[in-house]
């Protein structure tokens, strides 16, 4: 398959190398000048010259939607993964042609996770879930200084809410929308961006009255997991160490940073995306992170 991959920042170069593995011929837009071959700068003529049949979003989230338009306006009829966030604010979906059209939330991809939704399809009642991630924003890119980045800069679609809303979709996957919740956060710590760099979410969904999410930029020492009780039992994944414990029986699975990745452009070039995040689905995380933010300014229960 003819694959494009819009943008060559960090995660446009892995979709590149991953896509190459996949024996799928792969060019890249890049307004830089790169490595690699074919590399366009425009995206009408790539979309010409290359005709792709498959294309990755890779570009700054705040151009997301932009990149979306130009697809449209150039009539592509093809696959389309889009990198997380959706975009960086809440926008109309545009009406689109896309044969397939997926938001990348890749860790729906890992096997833990999966394994978690089965579990808590047959658990019985669910009581309580706590969801964390932190890690520590200067690390994320060693060879980079991290106020250059897109994450440091809140007009680039930077931020905790949004760098790390794999939590909040999956959260929502597993445990359904939600139906009111608060927020606080901000820009806390004295990292010198001027995004946010840690939030606290407590909400009530659809399947589970109480759920606290914490996502930050402050781990010196990086953390993932999510505790969950159900009226039967308490299941924890930690997705640092690749284990799952349910009632204190532990297990383990081998899983490489590449292997989620590997398996979201699988369930693209196959057509089977049923566990992957619809268009919709990423949007209602984009109003969900709006919903934290209005909370956390205001001290108040948003409810729908």
């Amino acid at each position: 398959m003819r694959a494009l991959v819009l943008g060559y920042g960090s995660i446009g170069a892995r979709h590149t190398r991953l896509l190459g593995e996949a024996q799928c011929s792969v060019a890249v837009l890049s307004r830089r000048s790169i490595d690699v071959t074919p590399c366009y700068s425009e995206l009408a003529h790539a979309l010409s010259n290359w005709k792709p049949e498959y294309v990755v979003v890779a570009a700054r989230t705040s151009e997301h939607h932009l990149t979306l338009d130009g697809l449209i306006h150039c009539g592509f009829r093809g696959r389309v993964l889009v990198e997380k966030p959706l975009f960086d604010r809440a926008l109309p979906l545009p009406p689109h042609n896309f044969s397939l059209a997926v938001v990348a939330y890749n860790l729906r991809c890992h096997p833990l996770l999966v394994r978690l939704k089965t579990l808590l399809e047959n658990a019985g009642g669910l009581v309580a879930a706590n969801v964390y991630v932190g890690s520590y924003l200067p690390a994320w890119r060693p060879n980079r200084d991290y106020r250059q980045s897109y994450s440091a800069s809140r007009e680039q679609g930077g931020g905790a809410l949004r760098d790390l809303s794999h939590e909040i979709d999956y959260t929502q996957w597993l445990l359904g929308s939600w139906r009111r919740l608060t927020a606080s956060g901000g820009h806390v710590s004295d990292l010198d961006i001027d995004s946010d760099d840690a939030y606290t979410l407590l909400m009530e969904t659809q399947r589970c009255p109480l759920i606290t999410i914490h996502l930050n930029y402050l781990d010196r020492v990086p953390r993932r997991e999510i505790i969950v009780h159900t009226n039967r039992h308490s299941i924890r994944v930690d997705f640092i160490k690749n284990m799952i414990v349910i009632d204190g029986d532990r297990e383990t699975v081998s899983v490489m940073q590449d292997d989620t990745y590997r398996a979201e452009h699988q369930a693209m070039l196959t057509g089977d995306v049923k566990a992957l995040c619809t268009l919709e689905e990423g949007l209602e995380t984009i109003l969900t992170i709006e919903a934290a933010e209005r909370a956390a300014v205001s001290h108040v229960w948003i409810t729908r």
